[in-house]
């Protein structure tokens, strides 16, 4: 392992990878590896982000609500998680750049929750928004990261940190 990081992650990690390229029927190993990295003590996501992938039934609902320990989803009622989300929101509805709507998303969302867990734990937050300096209509991820100090990565960038691999098994052909 590499320099003991350890990681929350975004709702869109979970969501992007479930309805593309790391589905449970093509690559069952990614999701193993989520859960084999919590039993690490590397990653994590939040309560809040769970609540919106449990929003519906699908594979990734199940797999929220029953495959991974319930120490996966981290509680954001701690009061240093709430100071830290409050600053952060108060910089939101502050910053002229944002629009009334983006603002209003802004407190509807868990975003904002994984970045004060980060914040208020150490951690490095796992997303697939891009910084956007010039948006309005949206408060990225990487935006309020950059803002608070953050570190912060991608899917990939946290798979090449803890050293995961999915390695094609060879089968057997029947004759």
């Amino acid at each position: 392992m590499s320099g003991g990081k350890r990681y929350v992650l975004d709702a869109n990690v979970f969501i992007e990878a479930h309805q593309k390229y790391y589905a449970f029927d093509i690559c069952p190993g990614f999701w193993r590896a989520l859960v084999r990295q919590h039993e690490l003590r590397r990653v994590f996501s939040i309560d809040r982000v769970k609540d919106e992938l449990t929003g519906s039934t699908d594979r990734l609902s199940d797999w929220a609500n029953r495959d991974v320990p319930e120490s996966f989803f981290k509680r954001t009622s701690d009061q240093a998680v709430i100071n830290t989300y409050s600053k952060m929101a108060n910089w939101v509805q502050n910053e002229r750049q944002f629009t009334a709507d983006a603002k209003a998303e802004f407190s509807r969302v868990a975003d904002g929750w994984v970045v004060a867990y980060a914040t208020a734990n150490g951690l490095t937050v796992v997303t697939h928004e891009v910084y956007a300096p010039e948006v309005r209509k949206k408060v990225p991820i990487p935006n309020l990261c950059l803002e608070f100090q953050v570190e912060y990565c991608n899917t990939f960038g946290l798979l090449r940190d803890v050293k995961e691999q999915f390695v094609l098994r060879n089968r057997q052909v029947r004759k």
